[in-house]
């Protein structure tokens, strides 16, 4: 896969989560959660229960590194802002951008926001809030995954 067609999944991937997001009701459905019989049943619930809430579960990871940056309000600021940036400049847009006359490629725009992400960790001081927030919100979001019943999916897949 070439760096462009790499930048145009990414791209692709990153609207289909955002135009994908099921009902809140249906989510957080408690008569739908109950205990896999078995590992398989488990890794087979979590794989398409990722797949239909993929983005419900990218909000539930937000919240919570949300949650873990709440005692750094300039944290928060900057991560609010570099967000907006990603979304504007490279979700959101269909038309190339074009800076001081040189059309920059979705692969370049990637390495630059990522870089900007990462000076953003590093300049703030919250790395390690970050992963602790990402840690838990994977355990969350297993567990959830693992839980809810799929019984009621297969219509839908």
């Amino acid at each position: 896969m070439s760096t462009a067609e790499f930048a145009v999944t990414f791209k692709e991937a990153g609207r289909s989560v955002i135009a994908t997001r099921r009902p809140w009701r249906e989510f957080l459905d408690p008569l739908a959660l109950s205990l896999p019989s078995s590992l398989s049943d488990a890794t087979s619930r979590i794989s398409q229960n990722l797949t239909r809430f993929l983005s419900n579960y990218c909000l539930v990871l937000l919240l919570l590194i949300f949650l873990g940056l709440i005692y750094h309000p300039f944290s928060m600021i900057v991560f609010f802002l570099v967000f907006v940036a990603w979304y504007v400049l490279y979700f959101s847009r269909d038309d190339p951008l074009r800076v001081f006359g040189f059309e920059l490629g979705d692969f370049v725009l990637v390495i630059i926001l990522g870089l900007a992400t990462g000076l953003a960790l590093a300049l703030t001081g919250v790395f390690v809030n970050v992963l602790i927030s990402l840690a838990i919100g994977a355990v969350v979001v297993c567990l959830h995954a693992a839980l809810k019943g799929t019984e009621d999916v297969l219509g839908d897949l």
